[in-house]
């Protein structure tokens, strides 16, 4: 059942009975339901309880008024922690791609608050090796239309042809979310994790062809007291891939995971 927090600002779900140990933040042009096989587990619900959001401009909740990057979504997550009745005094926050850098915000700005992250399939750095190099047609066009010899119209229609699915997908005000949020991944996406506090699950399918295994295992080297599980056969929807293994994570019953502890 579809639920309000934040004043009825945000909506989502829960799992369970209780106040929530456990905070699920989706992936980008997702929403909450793909959580439903992690959580809703009758396993997870008899003794446990956690809340799934759809984040600004998914699912139920309404787009930002602006452009927002994770550390703006982060900061209007917050009243979420003074909701009577709402969340333990403390919390594992589980992100998924998008709202893995939304958890490593919330780490940052709430840490008395978070006991622990879990991250899975989360772009923390900017992925290694060669980049594509735009096609010709578009480059032309963006010189042009920066100097105001093609119209804004041209423009779309290039971005349309060229430009990734995701940034094809967006619409209107999350078009900007998402170029903000590339820009701000490149500029601190290291700084970001140096300052991690807390200890940090990384959970990550070996097929992840989104987010590579490279990045999580680059992730580590900068994080405090971390592990990383590789789960073989896995792409980037952990959430709905291998929902039994992530809640194992979060639990704390996964076997042992691929590498020493950090």
């Amino acid at each position: 059942m579809l639920k309000s927090f934040a004043g009825g600002r945000i909506f989502g779900a829960t799992w369970g009975s209780g106040s929530a140990t456990i905070v699920a933040l989706h992936g980008w042009q997702r929403t909450h339901s793909d959580f439903d096989g992690v959580f809703g587990d009758p396993d997870f619900t008899g003794s446990h309880a956690a809340v799934g959001l759809d984040l600004f401009g998914f699912g139920a909740t309404p787009p930002p008024p602006e452009p927002w990057g994770a550390d703006e979504y982060a900061r209007h997550l917050l009243p979420i922690f003074d909701e009577a009745d709402g969340l333990a005094e403390r919390v594992t926050i589980v992100g998924h791609s998008f709202g893995g850098r939304v958890a490593v915000r919330l780490a940052a700005l709430a840490p008395d608050r978070i006991e622990r992250l879990v991250l899975t399939g989360v772009p923390l750095l900017v992925r290694e090796g060669p980049r594509a190099t735009p096609a010709l047609s578009f480059r032309v066009g963006r010189f042009l239309h920066r100097r105001g010899l093609i119209g804004e119209s041209r423009m779309e229609a290039l971005r349309q042809q060229h430009g990734s699915p995701d940034y094809r997908a967006a619409k209107g005000m999350m078009r900007g979310v998402f170029v903000k949020e590339l820009g701000e991944r490149a500029a601190r996406g290291a700084d970001d994790l140096a300052a991690i506090g807390c200890p940090v699950d990384l959970v990550w399918g070996a097929n992840d062809t989104e987010v590579p295994v490279e990045v999580a295992e680059r992730a580590r080297a900068l994080l405090g007291f971390s592990t990383l599980l590789t789960l073989p056969g896995v792409g980037h929807l952990t959430p709905t891939e291998a929902p039994a293994a992530l809640r194992r994570v979060v639990l704390g019953q996964a076997d042992q995971p691929v590498g020493e502890l950090t």
